[in-house]
């Protein structure tokens, strides 16, 4: 048993499990604000031409009622989420993008040539035999 609470506070514990956690958490706040913007912004702005919160539309066909202005909202709300955690991710991966290239610039390249030397001439670095001297390589 006590191998299992310790594995679970090693997964638990672990750099992506907890960037995670804090991902769900800013999301969710993200989520309210998002909420108020559609709700109290977008939402009353399109009632102007329908004289009504867009959430207030609804279809009755029936003894049913379609709430057809919250799908609306809904889906308004989802664009929008997706919208900007695309921009989001899409900044991260250019941040990412331009890290590696600055590190791959830091890092010499590996020669791909020596120096042989008895005849002082430059030759593959896998090289046996020098092809200029044809003296066997160390």
């Amino acid at each position: 048993m006590k191998k299992f609470f310790r594995e679970f506070k090693e997964f638990a514990m672990r750099g992506n499990v907890m960037d995670m956690a804090v991902g769900v958490v800013i999301g969710g706040a993200f989520k309210g604000i998002v909420d108020s913007l559609v709700n109290d912004l977008l939402n009353p702005l399109l009632g102007l031409f329908g004289n009504q919160d867009l959430s207030g539309y609804a279809l009755a066909l029936g003894g049913a009622t379609f709430r057809v202005g919250a799908f609306l909202t809904a889906v308004v709300n989802f664009i929008l989420m997706a919208f900007v955690i695309f921009l989001l991710v899409k900044g991260i991966n250019r941040l990412h993008a331009l890290a590696v290239r600055r590190a791959a610039q830091a890092a010499p390249a590996a020669p791909t040539t020596k120096i042989c030397p008895y005849c002082k001439s430059e030759i593959a670095i896998d090289a046996t035999r020098c092809p200029h001297c044809t003296s066997q390589q160390p």
